[in-house]
């Protein structure tokens, strides 16, 4: 009897340190699900400024005045701090940013341009992509654009 009783103990602490371990075991999954997903959202505000030439065109070369996106207003309307309102890509997803003018450079070798006609002018954004549990992962890029 005695036997009896100390084995239903030891399997019933077996049974809870299982069920302890697969419920932690979920949690982690649903926090790199929520990060991922946030960090696809900062990759999708990497694309939007891609397609959003009015964030970084050829008359967009003054240091220290980021524009913000997503920014709807046409033309262009700055806010005055922070960042706006984020754009929703899904129920779980959305983003924002900015993209700041960082300063002109010789264009890279083997770009095809010329050094003494063309510049590089270097930007640097920031994306900010969030999920669901207030999940937030951030991605600083910087790029350049050839121009005169």
């Amino acid at each position: 009897m005695v036997l009896a009783v100390v084995l239903l103990v030891l399997l019933t602490i077996l049974g809870i340190a299982v069920l302890t371990s697969s419920s932690i075991d979920t949690q982690i999954a649903g926090n790199e699900l929520r990060h991922k997903l946030a960090f696809y959202a900062a990759e999708s505000a990497t694309a939007y400024v891609t397609w959003s030439p009015d964030l970084y065109g050829p008359d967009k070369i003054t240091t220290g005045v980021p524009r913000y996106f997503p920014d709807n207003t046409v033309p262009y309307v700055g806010i005055t701090s922070g960042f706006p309102t984020a754009l929703s890509i899904n129920a779980t997803q959305s983003f924002n940013g900015e993209v700041e003018y960082a300063s002109p450079l010789l264009p890279p070798r083997g770009s095809g341009f010329s050094v003494g006609k063309y510049k590089a002018h270097q930007y640097q954004m920031v994306c900010n992509g969030y999920s669901s549990n207030e999940t937030t992962k951030n991605i600083v890029v910087g790029f350049y654009r050839i121009g005169f």
